[in-house]
């Protein structure tokens, strides 16, 4: 499996089980924590990778995934630490869907 194939589908997988537990609410809440961590530390593998100063992607896109890595650390306190507002899971579960997509988007003549 090559490394955009692999983040991919971590970004769904942790996607799928935050979904599960927005579906499942309020018997999904004992789980909560452990899956805003999960997808906490592939968001951090991710904004660490990009901010590297070897990293191949163009500057405007590593941005994006660092401002993008920095929205999902805010959100995922906000999560853990107050009243697991369950609603904010919709702006996360996106987020991870959308990127996951994207890096199983092949570029044309790939």
């Amino acid at each position: 499996m090559n490394p955009r194939d692999l983040e991919a589908d971590l970004l769904s997988k942790a996607a799928h089980r935050l979904h599960d537990i927005k579906e499942n609410w309020p018997a999904g809440r004992a789980e909560l924590n452990e899956a805003l961590l999960y997808n906490r530390k592939i968001w951090q593998v991710l904004v660490t990778s990009v901010t590297k100063e070897d990293s191949p992607l163009p500057q405007q896109i590593r941005q994006n995934v660092a401002n993008l890595g920095i929205f999902i650390f805010n959100e995922t306190r906000e999560l853990m630490e107050a009243n697991h507002r369950v609603e904010k899971l919709a702006s996360l579960i996106n987020i991870n869907q959308e990127l996951a997509a994207g890096l199983r988007a092949r570029p044309a003549g790939a």
